[in-house]
């Protein structure tokens, strides 16, 4: 093999005993000269005796070791150093990170008050929620808090997520925390060292509720979200406040004595804010538990039997709201260790959930036209896979600036007119007792990306995390969930045609639950 040692002369450097494989073109050997004198090989003039070497062969050139060629050309400027150095995401701060990701603001823990960074970040989550708050004028007055706290709170609750809005650095909600120790004095319990006592974040999700009630008023015309989207096209709602529109519902319930047949059925109405997931032995699946609650047996006096009887109390849901809260019973009292004990056992929850079969069938039959275009959409996404799978192809990816029928009922500004919903936020609790423990809020992002809201710490995570939170352990359990409307594409091909006459059956177990 023709492999000679040979010398290089570039002004007043010499490069010795280079490498020179005249079986190789030259411009091997011109990239060698190159990775020596920092000159690219295309200024590069390779003489030997007066004759120029050429790119393509060696031409009539004889070599021998300790050939002395002459190179001439100009180096190229070495690259200047950086202003600012790189810096590798693993070994960013909390802080780096989320400013890199362009991640929201998280809330400082100003001493075991996760419980409320965590309701705050899901109550958040609800973007006609913060539009309602952008437009209340109510003003904190600390002096009436403890008389009327709602106006004070309200108000708090508003400019924190305003600030929260414009930063993407930590923010304290020390304003907020205030006003409710001073609405509120068991918030702002103490333990013996001085430390403010841990709180149930459900307590506090209640209390929040009920002060944001009292104050945002009712939506009476239609509203539109961002990209011009309908999100409301309805007749003014006879309900008060916009929390009661966006996230009350409305049983419809019977009560028949068991141990009188001569006895009426009575029936009533009442009125709910979240649904209770009952745990027991038996509760696998969230959509158990919830049936559970819909039909119980209660002891009360018998106007006809004139002494205590079992009646069977049933409830359907006649009225659902845009946001369903869904809180997972996990916390009961042990007197004899006078705590908050809870209940870790594995309770599924699906990501998208169906609550047509828990509804009355009037509801049912209102819903069944949108529930036919839901279907007609979904058929038409799962042809499309399919023949991207058939084809050997990735299923074409949904678009982003769509725009979206109501969800809505015509008559109803805030309800939901089709059943189906899909999982935006979970509050979730870590330890053994209400009162101790740790607080986290989960909220969704985009596709499957979904966000960690650890107090200050905010981290970008995936659906699979949120798969993990079903309890059975130690781990973060899913305390408190928020599923928000499914949404119908505004999509013309859409019809209300269904494939039967009779309000269709939700299946017993939702179909993508947490493994």
């Amino acid at each position: 093999m023709p492999i000679f040692k040979v010398n290089v002369k570039w002004g007043r450097e010499k490069f010795e005993k280079v490498e020179c494989n005249t079986d190789e073109p030259p411009e091997l050997f011109k990239a060698q000269l190159f990775a020596l004198s920092g000159v690219q090989p295309d200024r590069q003039k390779v003489m030997l005796k007066g004759a120029v070497l050429k790119e393509e062969n060696w031409g009539t050139f004889k070599l021998k070791d300790g050939t002395t060629f002459l190179m001439m050309g100009t180096a190229d400027e070495l690259p200047k150093e950086p202003l600012q150095k790189t810096m590798f995401v693993e070994d960013m701060s909390d802080q780096q990170l989320a400013t890199a990701l362009n991640v929201p603001a998280g809330l400082e823990n100003l001493g075991n008050t996760c419980y409320l960074n965590s309701t705050l970040q899901c109550f958040r989550s609800v973007p006609e929620l913060r539009d309602s708050l952008k437009k209340f004028s109510g003003r904190i007055n600390p002096s009436v808090v403890d008389i009327q706290p709602a106006e004070s709170i309200t108000s708090s609750i508003r400019d924190l997520f305003l600030q929260m809005d414009s930063t993407s650095q930590d923010v304290q909600p020390i304003m907020l925390l205030r006003l409710m120790h001073l609405a509120f004095p068991e918030f702002a319990e103490r333990a013996e060292n001085g430390a403010l006592k841990q709180q149930d974040a459900n307590e506090c999700w209640i209390q929040l509720f009920r002060q944001l009630e009292d104050q945002l008023p009712a939506i009476t015309a239609p509203a539109q979200e961002e990209g011009g989207s309908a999100v409301a096209a309805a007749a003014p709602s006879p309900r008060s406040s916009f929390m009661k529109q966006y996230f009350g519902g409305e049983f419809k319930c019977s009560l028949k004595c068991d141990e009188s047949e001569e006895e009426p059925v009575k029936y009533s109405t009442e009125k709910f804010s979240q649904l209770s997931c009952f745990i027991s032995q038996d509760v696998k699946y969230m959509h158990t538990g919830l049936k559970l609650k819909m039909k119980e047996n209660i002891e009360k006096n018998s106007p006809t039997l004139k002494r205590n009887a079992v009646y069977t109390k049933t409830s359907v849901i006649n009225r659902l709201p845009a946001y369903l809260t869904v809180q997972f019973v996990r916390f009961y009292y042990k007197e004899k260790e006078s705590v908050n004990a809870k209940i870790l056992k594995d309770v599924k929850f699906p990501m998208t959930f169906d609550a047509f079969d828990l509804c009355s069938e009037e509801l049912q039959t209102r819903m069944t036209p949108i529930r036919g275009k839901f279907k007609i959409q979904d058929d038409k996404r799962a042809m499309e896979v399919s023949k991207a799978k058939a084809a050997g192809k990735k299923a074409p990816a949904e678009k982003e600036d769509v725009k979206y029928l109501p969800y809505n009922l015509e008559d109803d500004v805030g309800s939901n007119n089709s059943g189906y919903y899909t999982l935006q936020a979970v509050l979730t609790h870590q330890g053994r007792s209400s009162s101790s423990g740790h607080y986290v809020g989960w909220i969704h992002n985009k596709g499957e990306e979904w966000l960690k809201f650890d107090d200050d710490k905010v981290t970008p995570i995936f659906e699979e995390d949120i798969l993990k939170l079903s309890g059975g352990g130690d781990w973060h359990c899913a305390y408190v969930l928020i599923y928000g409307p499914k949404r119908l594409i505004d999509d013309e091909g859409a019809t209300s045609e269904t494939n039967s006459d009779q309000p269709e059956k939700a299946a017993e177990e939702p179909e993508k639950m947490v493994e």
